[in-house]
């Protein structure tokens, strides 16, 4: 039996008193793009932070390809094989373009077809046309070919992206689908957080949906696209 790529495994997650996860579970194949949907608030990201370790979880576990990473550094994890591309971005403004790229590079063992500086401007030919600007001089859809790159310089086992269509005019949404359909045909496992449920349907071959911190739903792409009543009722939209 094939190792899943991802495991969480019973995570109880707190802030302060306050406990924003109840025992979620979840599992991502190798090679499958996982959507995490669910309304504001209902502890997506708070499951990404749980992930990455910027927010361990009290309890549970987190396993990456079979190995533990619950309660490790961040970098600790980053070096294990986790990326994240986070919410809001989070580009370093005063770097230049390239050297957002750099600072991030992590060569693993290994790894066939190693993501480069010339790779990533293979990928989005933008960035290298802006290669020596500094970042916060980017439009906010390059912000986000930027961020979704500087994850991919990590050359992650498991990509975490969080909310990577926030805020985009619609032909960058677009754009940042067709990178991600491109990153799951070259095998890349990847979990995606997005409030565009239509373009997570479209990516997604798996969907676990969380509210108030729970799991209430967990199962095939199909099964959700065949269930009005459930985007519905969890989701807000038909």
């Amino acid at each position: 039996m094939a190792t899943d790529a991802l495991t969480v495994e019973g995570i109880n997650v707190l802030y302060g008193d306050s406990q924003v996860l109840y025992d979620v579970s979840f599992r991502l194949a190798p090679g499958r793009v996982l959507a995490l949907l669910g309304r504001n608030g209902a502890g997506k990201t708070t499951c990404m932070s749980a992930v990455i370790g910027f927010l361990p979880p009290r309890d549970g576990a987190v396993r990456l390809f079979g190995a533990p990473v619950t309660r490790l550094a961040p970098e600790a994890i980053s070096r294990m094989g986790i990326g994240l591309v986070p919410q809001g971005r989070r580009i370093f403004p005063t770097l230049t373009v390239r050297e957002n790229l750099t600072v991030a590079e992590q060569l693993r063992p290994g790894v066939e077809r190693p993501w480069t500086v010339a790779r990533v401007f293979e990928l989005f030919p933008r960035l290298h046309e802006r290669h020596a600007q500094t970042a916060g001089s980017l439009s906010g859809g390059e912000q986000q070919m930027l961020a979704i790159s500087r994850a991919l310089m990590g050359n992650p086992r498991v990509l975490l992206m969080d909310e990577p269509s926030e805020g985009l005019a619609p032909l960058i949404v677009a754009e940042v689908g067709r990178t991600i359909a491109r990153l799951k045909s070259a095998g890349q496992s990847i979990v995606l957080v997005e409030q565009n449920v239509k373009l997570a349907l479209e990516l997604a071959d798996d969907v676990v949906i969380l509210n108030t911190g729970r799991v209430v739903f967990a199962g095939s792409v199909d099964d959700v696209r065949g269930n009005d009543e459930l985007v519905t009722q969890q989701l807000g939209v038909f």
